[in-house]
């Protein structure tokens, strides 16, 4: 599937009550939301000794997807544009791949 397919088809089930302002807020809300059932899934993984829950873990990755989706379409961005441009920007930080000596790397930090 690509982006622009997959944004269309989340975008969909945006709840049609909401203004942009209210849309956009949830929508953001709602990806931070989502990126701590990501991070608790994997401390569950990390520090209780659980098996990875790759499932969960798929879950939680596709609704902090939607709501990427909902906030980029709430600005007006496709999908599609928001990678190509992060794509760029990491060849831009990172020319030879990240840890290759390219003079960008970061400790930690692998944006």
């Amino acid at each position: 599937m690509h982006l622009s397919d997959y944004q269309s088809a989340a975008l969909r089930t945006l709840n049609p009550a909401l203004d942009a302002d209210q849309r956009l807020l949830d929508a953001a809300a709602g990806l931070a939301e989502e990126a701590g059932e990501v991070l608790g899934v994997v401390r569950k993984h990390l520090f209780q000794r659980r098996p990875l829950d790759r499932e969960a873990l798929a879950e939680e990755l596709g609704d902090a997807l939607w709501c990427l989706a909902a906030v980029a379409s709430s600005l007006g961005l496709s999908l599609d544009r928001v990678a190509e441009a992060n794509v760029e920007k990491l060849r831009r930080r990172h020319p030879q791949g990240f840890g290759t000596g390219g003079g960008g790397d970061r400790v930690g930090d692998g944006r």
